[in-house]
């Protein structure tokens, strides 16, 4: 690693910065430094390393082929870097930060959190509420529980619960369904975000092309579901989504049809790092409090 000595670590930063982000002023942003700044370490970087990593253009800063490859591998490293840093960081094994979903936080785990504090009294937990997709390696984040594919990089991916859609309604719209057909005359709130769309459900239900008209469309699942709830049409729903409006009678699950959609609930982990216990034990909590959850639907 002698070959280090020859080239400064913060123009390696603002190389591999400005290959991530694109350009010299969100580089500069992240680093907490100024453009021009930025622009002399990467200018200094090249001449140390002796490769023109960027081209100047109008367009702005453009990676040349020589430079792709040191890109790459300078990503690669300081995303170690920064794992280490956030290993060597984690003192307090009482703490356990889980990063989900408003949605899937609001509807489903909070109202049990409870139970996992009567039974491992001695871990305290800290509940991160977002969309974003979070990497446990590069942060403060222990575990996270995402819902997709389960295909993303740097990260391990392990399936908690594969999701299925279904419809669901208030107890009244329900009482004039006599047939899957029928829901076509019903109103449909809908989720503009949804990675899924009515004809996954229609198409099981054996009704593939047909359409609902929609009443009011939304940005947020739960937003839908309390619309649901009120009566103001019906809703393409999930079993971590409707559990509890369906166990409370608020909401109706007509005809038990349910399809797959291909997608499932995650848990995320850091890739290739051992697990400490308060993450083992949290998973298998939430599978035991998952099994109770599908138990509604069998």
């Amino acid at each position: 690693m002698k070959n280090l000595n020859a080239v400064h670590l913060n123009g390696l930063r603002a190389l591999e910065a400005v290959g991530r982000l694109g350009s010299l002023q969100a580089a500069a942003g992240e680093l907490g430094v100024s453009v021009g700044a930025v622009s002399q370490q990467v200018i200094k970087a090249e001449a140390q390393l002796g490769q023109v990593i960027f081209e100047r253009t109008a367009r702005g800063m453009v990676v040349t082929e020589a430079g792709r490859p040191v890109l790459m591998a300078l990503d690669e490293g300081f995303a170690r870097l920064s794992q280490a840093v956030s290993i060597a960081s984690r003192k307090d094994d009482t703490i356990l930060t889980i990063s989900v979903a408003p949605v899937f936080a609001a509807r489903w785990l909070v109202c049990r959190l409870d139970r996992f504090a009567e039974r491992h009294p001695d871990i305290k937990l800290r509940l991160d509420a977002t969309t974003n997709l979070v990497n446990p390696a590069l942060g403060d984040v222990d575990i996270g529980i995402r819902v997709g594919t389960g295909k993303w990089p740097d990260v391990k991916a392990e399936l908690l619960l594969q999701q299925e859609v279904f419809p669901v309604c208030s107890p009244e719209m329900a009482a004039k369904l006599r047939e899957p057909a029928d829901i076509l005359a019903l109103p449909a709130v809908t989720d503009g975000r949804a990675m899924f769309s009515w004809e996954v459900w229609m198409r099981e239900a054996g009704l593939s092309g047909a359409t609902l008209a929609t009443r009011h469309v939304f940005n947020d699942a739960s937003l839908c579901l309390d619309a649901a709830i009120a009566g103001q049409g019906v809703m393409l729903a999930w079993q971590t989504l409707a559990h509890f409006a369906l166990a409370e009678g608020r909401l109706v699950a007509p005809f038990g049809i349910r399809a797959k959609t291909g997608f499932g609930h995650y848990f995320i982990t850091a890739e290739g790092v051992r697990e400490p216990k308060k993450v083992k034990d949290f998973k298998a909590w939430i599978r035991e409090e998952m099994a109770g959850t599908l138990a509604l639907f069998r």
